[in-house]
């Protein structure tokens, strides 16, 4: 099974998988799910001709579950430990949801050396939370309600998060098959980390991150987010990423990576080859 041990103050090990071969693009999935959201997208890319790696972040999936690290900086740090130990070079990096943190802290933190061109796919930069200098952020009730039904009732808090992150009332028998693969991926994640990961995203400012971006920078999101609103988030990061595109997906929920997958292969695709 391919591991990568990570480096740091906060070991463990990491779970990737590899389909493909050509110029390498990491994926790295959203919170609570596991490198398993991108099924579609692996499979496109693959027969596309590039080489997909897609890994689980500490606590999900099949990488290992430890009781420290859930921050954006060592995420960032386990993204540079898969990048250098697989040594991969002229990368596209794309994150979605949770994940686009990973690719804003890593590039603020380690540069582009390794980085060809960049994604943000309904992700949560540049920063949720409302504060007096981000007033158009997202209130602190909003996490702290989360966090309380991670804590109090896990199991029943992801039958209705999921139910919003795919607006299963527009999406009919799909969206409910989606919720339930959704649940079993989520179900398996460390506890610990379903609820750190709250705080880590809600609080996270990735506005110096941004910042930092020297390489083309694709920017997807769909207009009926209910999850991680257009508007706080993927409009900003375009506005704060120079020369950065920005493709919004009509009537596409959060999880538009499963319900919208043709349309998003299409522009992940087109931007590759741009």
């Amino acid at each position: 099974m391919p591991r990568i041990h990570t480096s740091g103050p906060n070991p463990t090990e990491l779970y990737y998988y590899e389909q493909g071969h050509g110029q390498p693009v990491v994926l790295i999935h959203g919170w609570p799910l596991s490198h398993r959201m991108w099924e579609s997208q692996i499979t496109a890319l693959s027969e596309a001709g590039y080489r997909v790696i897609a890994y689980d972040r500490r606590g999900f999936g099949q990488s290992g579950h430890p009781a420290t690290g859930y921050d954006y900086d060592t995420f960032a740090s386990d993204l540079n430990d898969v990048m250098t130990r697989l040594d991969l070079r002229n990368a596209v990096i794309a994150g979605f949801s949770m994940g686009g943190g990973e690719v804003a802290r890593y590039i603020g933190r380690y540069g582009t050396g390794r980085v060809a061109k960049a994604m943000l796919l309904g992700a949560v930069p540049p920063f949720l939370l409302k504060t007096g200098d981000n007033p158009e952020g997202v209130d602190e009730s909003v996490f702290a309600q989360m966090l309380h039904g991670v804590k109090n009732d896990r199991l029943g808090f992801l039958g209705d998060f999921f139910y919003d992150f795919y607006n299963l009332d527009k999406h009919g028998q799909q969206g409910q098959e989606l919720v339930a693969f959704s649940k079993w991926i989520a179900w398996a994640a460390s506890p610990l980390g379903t609820a750190q990961c709250i705080i880590a995203f809600g609080e996270t400012d990735f506005r110096a991150d941004l910042a930092r971006f020297d390489v083309p920078t694709l920017i997807v999101h769909g207009d009926s987010d209910r999850i991680v609103p257009l508007e706080v988030s993927g409009k900003r990061s375009h506005e704060l990423i120079r020369g950065s595109r920005l493709e919004v997906v009509p009537g596409a929920p959060h999880g538009f990576a499963a319900t919208h997958a043709q349309q998003l292969n299409a522009l992940m695709l087109d931007f590759l080859k741009s």
